[in-house]
Parts: structure tokens; C-alpha cells; sequence
């Protein structure tokens, strides 16, 4: 069958000619394609809207954090209170080489930043310079904490979102004003646009973070060496789950609890939690697509059933077609061609209607990315075609059987 301009207009009378059959035949596969890109689109915005509630927390991290014992052991009994501190970090630093970040924090909540006239409830949070590889600071102005503001003692301070646009709410850099946080000014040295959806020890955007060997003087009180959290990182490759025993020993053995005490010691694994969620949104993939697939086979289903019925009603057209010299695979590719023609044109505008109104869906929310791929596209696009032949098929062969002397004879 030669693909010319009356093909095509053959093509397009015999589809229009009951204009509401082919319609609603069409829209069942413009449906099932646009209900697929869109859920792959949504899916996709989706991921990346939970990943950058995470972005710029290390996806290793390991928290450790005191509490109760709830074991007799070594002479005490259980319900007995303990906390982590500097030595434990250093005894870590040495023992575990499989660690590559080992730093402690400690916090102070219920005090209030103030700048002139302006104050904000906040918490303190005291840090090493190495904490910036634990939650990767964003920094809209100045820069983050360093060595030498820890090695110094220097009161300086970087401020989170909230609090800059509190006290400064004309805007421009602070870097260099002077804040007032609980008793103690601290100058501002940066300010962190930070905004991880996972907070340790209070959100980043209503903290003041602050040297942690000036913590440990101003708002330590009498809590000597003690730390609220230790937070670590293992070198690349190693899962630190796999090597718990060995973390519990190290600090059971300095603090004289038992090592199998679950409640003494709690250990928070953020790698378990990045790989539930990747779990989580893998299995919304294939849902999406076990979804999306199954409506546009229905709808090609549908396609194949009307073209079984548009044959039946063509007995006596097709068999004129073979009397004066059609050959069974003109027939077959006619009926194959309307097919694909009726599939292609509902899919197409399935998949402009989709980025259409997920385009709208990413300009309501640029940073969500709610798109799809031109690969997802393009794979659609061909499955139409694999589909319109498909549906075609079994219409065609039955085109096919139809001699011109039963087609005469039914009319």
C-alpha cells in the first residue's frame, strides 16, 4: 500500500465517517496516555520535591545520642543516666578507622537572638568546622564556621533563613553586624539558606550555629564535657550498620553499660532511611506504570474491537476492493494503517495535553520539576505504534477472509 496524500484522505474518510465511534474509540487511548506521562511527571516532581528535602544532609550520616540505661551492669544498676562526650569523639576518632567524620554538637534551646529592636526565639547549636560534611551548609552571604573560630574561641556565629529575615528584614548582608544571643553577642560570619527537611537538634533555619569550643563556655553550664550528639560518617563503601557491635563496645566500655543495651545507646542510621525511601518511590514507579501500561492497553483494546465492528460493516466495500484487484495485503495494510492512524493521533494529543498541564503544574512549582523526559516521549510514541498494529491485527485478518463473492452475496 503506497503511503500518499489519498492514502491518507482514504484513511481519514474512513475514520470520520461515524466521527462519535472514533472519537470516544480515541479517547480512551489519549487517556490512558496522558494519565501515564502525567504520573510519571507527578512521580518524577514528587521525587525530587522529597529529595530536596534532604538535599545537602550527608545520606550516610550516623547519630548517636545517650539515654537510660536499661541493663544492670557493672555495678549499676539500670535507669542510670550517662552522656557522650569529647572523649568519646576522640576515642572514636582513633579506634574506628573506618570513619571519616566524627563531630560532636551541643545545644542550647529557649534563648532569643536580638538585633536592635528586633528579636526572634531561636536555639544555639555548637559545632566543629567538620559538622559543614554532615548538613552541607547553603550559604546566601559570608561563610561557615572554621577551624580557627574553634581553635581561637571566637564569638562568631552563622544564622539560619528565618532568623536573618527577622532581624534583617530590609535585607543586604549582615556579615560583621553584632547579635545579641541569650547573654553573649556574636558576630555574624555567614548565613545559611539551608533547608533539609532533617534537623539535628533544631532546624538550621531557626539556629544560630556557633564554635563549639564557645558553646562549651557560654551555655554549657554544668554539663563539663558532655555532648547532646555525636554524628559520624564512614568512608566510602562501608555501611556503618554492619560494624554496630564495635561502635556500642567502644562507647559501652568508657561509660560502663552493657554493650547489648539498646536504650542506653540509640543509634539513628540516615542510610536506612534513604533507602526506604528509595524503596518507597520505586515501588510508586512501578505502580505508576502498571497503572498508566494498563490504561493504554484498554483503550487499545477498544481500538482493535471497533475496527473488528468497522470491518463487519465494510464486508461488502472490501470485497468490491479484492474483485477489482486489491490483494489480501493492500486490505491488511489499509486496516492496519487505520489502526495506527487512530492510536497515533489520540496518543499524540495525550502527550501534549500531559506537558501541558505539567508545565502549568512547574510554573505553580518551579523547584518540584514536575516534567517528563523527551525519552519518556519518545518511548511512548513508539509504543502507540507497536499498540496500532497490534490492534489492527486481528480486524485486518478478518478483512483479510473476506472473498468478493460472500461479500456480493451479503449485500
Amino acid at each position: 500500500m503506497r503511503l500518499d496524500l489519498d492514502t491518507f484522505r482514504e484513511i481519514s474518510d474512513s475514520l470520520t465517517r461515524n466521527r462519535s465511534r472514533s472519537f470516544l474509540t480515541g479517547f480512551g487511548v489519549f487517556w490512558g496516555v496522558f494519565m501515564l506521562l502525567f504520573l510519571l511527571g507527578g512521580g518524577r516532581g514528587l521525587k525530587h520535591s522529597l529529595m530536596m528535602n534532604f538535599e545537602g544532609f550527608a545520606n550516610n550520616t550516623t547519630v548517636l545520642f545517650s539515654g537510660l540505661t536499661s541493663m544492670p551492669s557493672h555495678g549499676f544498676k539500670k535507669g542510670r543516666a550517662w552522656n557522650l562526650t569529647y572523649t568519646d569523639v576522640d576515642r572514636l576518632k582513633v579506634m574506628m578507622p573506618e570513619l571519616d567524620v566524627v563531630t560532636p554538637v551541643i545545644s542550647n534551646y529557649g534563648v532569643s537572638a536580638v538585633y536592635g529592636d528586633r528579636q526572634i526565639s531561636c536555639s544555639e547549636k555548637g559545632v566543629y568546622a567538620d559538622y559543614a560534611s554532615i548538613e552541607t551548609p547553603k550559604l546566601k552571604y559570608g561563610r561557615y564556621i572554621n577551624e580557627s573560630d574553634v581553635l581561637q574561641e571566637r564569638k562568631v556565629c552563622v544564622i539560619g533563613r528565618r532568623i536573618y529575615e527577622t532581624l534583617f528584614p530590609e535585607g543586604g548582608d549582615p556579615c560583621g553586624t553584632r547579635i545579641k544571643v541569650g547573654s553573649v553577642y556574636f558576630q555574624v560570619v555567614g548565613v545559611d539558606f539551608n533547608s533539609s527537611g532533617i534537623s539535628i537538634n533544631g532546624t538550621v533555619s531557626s539556629s544560630v550555629t556557633v564554635p563549639a569550643s564557645v558553646a562549651r563556655k557560654v551555655f554549657s553550664g554544668s554539663r563539663g564535657d558532655a555532648v547532646d550528639l555525636i554524628c559520624v560518617t564512614a568512608k566510602e563503601g562501608i555501611m556503618l550498620s554492619n560494624h554496630e557491635d564495635r561502635l556500642r563496645s567502644i562507647i559501652a566500655r568508657r561509660h560502663s553499660f552493657d554493650q547489648n543495651d539498646r536504650q542506653a545507646l540509640s543509634i539513628l542510621y540516615t542510610e536506612e532511611m534513604f533507602a526506604l525511601m528509595d524503596n518507597m518511590l520505586r515501588g510508586v514507579n512501578i505502580l505508576i506504570l502498571l497503572i498508566g501500561i494498563g490504561t493504554i492497553l484498554a483503550g487499545a483494546i477498544g481500538v482493535s474491537n471497533i475496527m473488528m465492528v468497522t470491518v463487519n460493516e465494510r464486508t461488502v466495500e472490501i470485497g468490491i476492493r479484492r474483485a477489482i484487484g486489491a490483494t489480501p495485503r493492500d486490505i491488511l495494510s489499509q486496516i492496519i494503517m487505520e489502526s495506527i492512524s487512530l492510536t497515533s493521533v489520540a496518543g499524540m494529543l495525550g502527550i501534549v495535553f500531559s506537558v501541558l498541564v505539567l508545565a502549568v503544574m512547574d510554573l505553580a512549582n518551579p523547584d518540584a520539576g514536575f516534567q517528563v523526559t523527551i525519552w519518556n516521549a519518545i518511548l511512548v510514541a513508539l509504543m502507540l505504534t507497536v499498540l496500532g498494529v497490534l490492534a489492527g491485527l486481528a480486524p485486518a485478518s478478518r478483512a483479510m477472509q473476506i472473498k468478493p463473492v460472500d461479500a456480493m452475496r451479503d449485500e
